[in-house]
């Protein structure tokens, strides 16, 4: 529960766009060898609200590493989706 609780809160922090904020209490967990696919899956849409789309897409494979059914599965293939609609320069597969 407390868990939950902990990424509500970061999920929030995202959501108002406080990106440094979030970033801050994601790396904490992930210093702390807390981190989880939620923990790479948050970070990836973190980055994602910040337009670096590289980032995302390695915070989200990273997420499906650790959990196949992780929701960064269909976060990373809307992020790929969407930088092969708009330029396909801005990463590399």
């Amino acid at each position: 529960m407390e868990m939950n609780n902990k990424y509500d809160d970061i999920k929030n922090l995202i959501d108002d766009l406080r990106l440094d904020e979030a970033k801050m209490r994601l790396e904490q967990i992930i210093a702390n060898n807390q981190a989880d696919d939620m923990t790479y899956y948050l970070l990836g849409n973190l980055f994602r609200r910040g337009n670096d789309w590289k980032h995302a897409i390695d915070c989200y494979t990273q997420a499906i590493e650790i959990n196949p059914q992780s929701p960064a599965v269909a976060a990373r293939q809307m992020a790929i989706n969407i930088l092969n609609f708009y330029n396909t320069d801005m990463y590399n597969h």
